[in-house]
């Protein structure tokens, strides 16, 4: 089941949605509208590798926008700390953004349940596109989950700001097992 715009506004009320700083207008039929926040991610690496922690720079979006060409990837941020223990939220990419060219959080979709953070964004332009700090970029919903409940306590909780890929540290866990 998915919650209304409504009940997403009643349950922030109740403090069990976590969406700070919260704008009920941004609340729409069934989502709640995420800002992008100012920081970016760029991997430094030619080639990504699963098994090593990647080397990046962390960049803020200048006033007058940041200029993604075609085939650019660069990890964002939402500008709201985002989560919940009782619901799952997702995120999508507003209907507007992905008309221009832009693709939000195309995979790794599905936040946890228990995360609360500011969500980082896996931006991908198939056209040059020029971003916004604080545009209104990606979509929020939340589900009811069923059956037991076990919170998030893994590696991005508690996020501030864009996160790199962790996934070294589960290829050691792996390696040592």
């Amino acid at each position: 089941m998915i919650l209304t715009g409504s009940e997403i506004a009643k349950q922030v009320g109740h403090d069990r949605i976590t969406v700070a700083p919260f704008d009920n207008s941004r609340c729409t039929t069934n989502s709640y509208d995420l800002a992008l926040g100012r920081r970016l991610v760029v991997y430094r690496d030619e080639v990504l590798d699963p098994r090593r922690e990647p080397a990046y720079e962390l960049r803020d979006i200048p006033d007058d926008g940041y200029l993604l060409r075609s085939g650019d990837f660069v990890l964002a941020e939402t500008a709201e700390r985002i989560g919940s223990d009782h619901y799952v939220p997702m995120i999508h990419a507003k209907s507007g953004t992905a008309r221009l060219g832009l693709f939000v959080h195309v995979t790794a979709d599905l936040i946890d349940l228990g995360f609360v953070g500011h969500s980082t964004l896996q931006l991908y332009a198939t056209l040059p596109v020029r971003i916004w700090s604080g545009m209104l970029i990606a979509q929020v919903t939340f589900w009811m989950p069923y059956g037991p409940i076990e919170l998030y306590q893994g590696k991005y909780q508690h996020a501030d700001g864009p996160q790199v890929s962790r996934s070294y540290q589960d290829q050691v866990a792996v390696a040592r097992a």
